[in-house]
């Protein structure tokens, strides 16, 4: 088994750090970097970890591209990215 192969399953597990384009839906409200309130409950899309996944910087359809950077407490996942 190859090191890559060891990294995927423990990633993958439950608990496991969030990737990019992971599909994740916040558990509390959020406010956008443009000011914009995102609701609990809204799904968006990963697309940065920042530290060692202690917080992601996560893209919502609605308001149109809004970002928000929430902690890694505050997401959860709904849909795995294909690597």
């Amino acid at each position: 088994m190859s090191v890559e192969v060891v990294y995927r399953l423990r990633k993958d597990g439950p608990g496991g750090a969030f990737r990019e384009l992971d599909d994740v839906r916040v558990l509390a409200d959020v406010v956008t970097d443009d000011g914009d309130t995102i609701p609990a409950g809204t799904e968006g899309t990963v697309v940065g970890v920042w530290g060692l996944g202690e917080a992601y910087e996560v893209e919502f359809p609605e308001p149109m591209g809004a970002l928000a950077t929430i902690p890694a407490a505050q997401v959860e996942r709904v849909g795995r990215s294909v690597p």
